[in-house]
């Protein structure tokens, strides 16, 4: 279902509409598993991001919420969607991310845990990347936050792609812990830079 969807919304939007303008493709890892994590304003961006990895597949981290009933189950788990429970989060929290990532696998996650810019990040984006020894990439999104305007509107769809985050080389120098949190804190600030030159750029 992933690769059907992916194939025909790349088709509509980045070769019929050339709605998505994707900036920093060079910073996407070659040939290995990484975390990508995006500013989250609404569900937009979840697609576009896809989009922007395409014809990789990504893995997204999503609320088990969206899970309930077992149509909507087997529709978000098709689309490469993993529930996660935010209230309590449990072991599998990171074990999934981890085996995913240990498959060679691109797993997405929103660091903020809410559809806001600038939000405060949670710790899960880099304690997942520390215990998979995976690289973090930081990526900030701009654009019509309806899917309606992104068909019809005029505005554009930017995602931009920063250096990538070295776990490892944060984990050479600090305890677990203190890395976790150094990596959580050069997250939001290469995120908070990417989503200021988008709203400069678009």
């Amino acid at each position: 279902m992933y690769k059907f969807l992916a194939t025909l919304i790349y088709l509509v939007t980045n070769i019929l509409l050339r709605k998505v303008k994707v900036i920093g493709k060079e910073n996407i890892p070659k040939n290995e598993a990484f975390i990508v994590t995006c500013n989250h304003r609404s569900m937009v961006e979840i697609i576009i991001l896809a989009m922007a990895l395409y014809p990789r597949e990504v893995h997204y981290m999503a609320k088990q919420e969206l899970f309930k009933g077992k149509l909507l189950d087997k529709f978000f788990r098709s689309v490469n969607a993993f529930p996660v429970n935010r209230a309590n989060p449990g072991p599998s929290t990171i074990k999934t991310p981890v085996k995913l990532i240990k498959e060679h696998k691109i797993v997405g996650i929103f660091p903020s845990g809410q559809r806001a810019d600038n939000a405060p990040m949670k710790k899960g984006a880099a304690t997942i990347s520390v215990m998979s020894k995976s690289k973090l990439l930081p990526a900030a999104y701009e654009g019509p936050i309806k899917f309606k305007d992104v068909i019809f509107g005029k505005e554009k769809c930017y995602i931009m792609f920063g250096e990538p985050i070295d776990s490892q080389s944060f984990t050479a120098q600090y305890k677990k812990n203190e890395a976790i949190e150094e990596i959580t804190q050069t997250l939001e600030s290469k995120t908070n830079t990417l989503i200021a030159t988008l709203k400069h750029e678009a």
